[in-house]
């Protein structure tokens, strides 16, 4: 028997509209509530790529401000040490000292050169705030093309040996052999002179100042280090990013040790300001701690951000920079410890 075919079911006009796509307004109402949404998208992208740039920016600053308050700090705390020897050194407690070093780095005053010399007091901390027209104001600055000094900057100089002993000299160095009462210095390779129960310190002389590095068609600022090393005064830098490098010099002007006010900071003089007795620690007068203020850059411009903050670095006029560079200030205050006593 022949199977029935059942007849399909007629396409009537109402399941016939629900096969059509979206309509003109449709698509133009779900194209305005994208757009709504991609916009709102992308000012949240906009807003945390900025922020993390801002992050970025602000980290770095304080990374290397930091870094560079620590290298600063670290020097002057140990300025002025002497291994084992009592008392400061000059001349007079020395039985031998080298000829000076190559590129001598030589300070203002009779006595500033990288070793003690017969005239006057030795001056182991000196510092000198860098104008325009004295732009190596120690004679040893290293100046590579494309590269300036940082007017408005200080310059630090200081002399010590290295912190711990050391059994055996190293080539193209210079050391000081001392005991409680007496000391010499010589380069390495040379023979070590005799003194009783003395032991052996790397001698180091070490200078900081500001270059400004070119980068393109701007300056990037640079801490600058020079220290010895192949008998010779060498420079090279130290972290990116420092503008400026400040100094305060706290001064104890009681020349009577039994007054009441003897070993304490009288007043902090800016190195423009420091008067030949008192860089000498003559007449009683001594450099008992220094501030320190450290000025951080950001490498590069933000053309969207102007910085129009004033930072005070000592007793220096605010600078106001009007510029698209972000800045973080540091500051930090040192205990010139070896300079509070006369002798150990």
């Amino acid at each position: 028997m022949n199977e029935l075919i059942k007849p399909t079911k007629p396409i009537t006009k109402r399941a016939f509209h629900k096969t059509q796509g979206f309509t003109l307004v449709e698509l133009m109402v779900s194209l305005s509530v994208g757009l709504v949404i991609f916009a709102g998208v992308m000012s949240v992208f906009v807003g945390m790529r900025t922020t993390t740039a801002q992050t970025s920016s602000y980290g770095e600053l304080q990374e290397n401000g930091r870094f560079a308050i620590s290298v600063l700090t670290d020097d002057l705390l140990r300025q002025n040490f002497w291994g084992d020897l009592s008392g400061t050194l000059s001349q007079s407690t020395l039985i031998s000292i080298p000829a000076q070093p190559g590129n001598n780095c030589t300070g203002e005053g009779v006595n500033n050169a990288t070793f003690p010399q017969a005239t006057g007091p030795f001056r182991t901390l000196w510092g000198q705030t860098i104008v325009a027209g004295a732009l190596n104001p120690l004679g040893c600055f290293s100046m590579p093309a494309n590269t300036r000094t940082m007017v408005g900057s200080d310059v630090i100089q200081l002399k010590r040996v290295i912190a711990n002993p050391v059994a055996a000299p190293t080539a193209g160095n210079y050391y000081l052999t001392s005991n409680l009462a007496s000391a010499a210095i010589f380069a390495a390779g040379d023979a070590v002179p005799t003194i009783d129960n003395s032991r052996l310190w790397q001698y180091q002389h070490h200078v900081y100042y500001v270059r400004e590095v070119s980068a393109g068609n701007d300056f990037v600022p640079v801490l600058i280090q020079g220290r010895l090393a192949n008998f010779s005064m060498n420079f090279a830098p130290v972290i990116d990013g420092i503008e400026r490098i400040r100094f305060m010099y706290g001064v104890d002007t009681d020349i009577d040790p039994t007054a009441a006010g003897y070993g304490i900071v009288d007043a902090y003089i800016s190195a423009d300001n420091m008067t030949q007795q008192l860089w000498d620690n003559a007449g009683g007068t001594r450099v008992l701690a220094v501030q320190v203020f450290v000025l951080a850059r950001s490498i590069r411009p933000d053309n969207k951000y102007t910085n129009k903050n004033s930072y005070q670095l000592g007793d220096d006029l605010p600078f106001t920079p009007e510029d698209n560079y972000r800045r973080l200030l540091f500051s930090s205050t040192v205990t010139l410890y070896n300079n509070s006593v006369e002798s150990w």
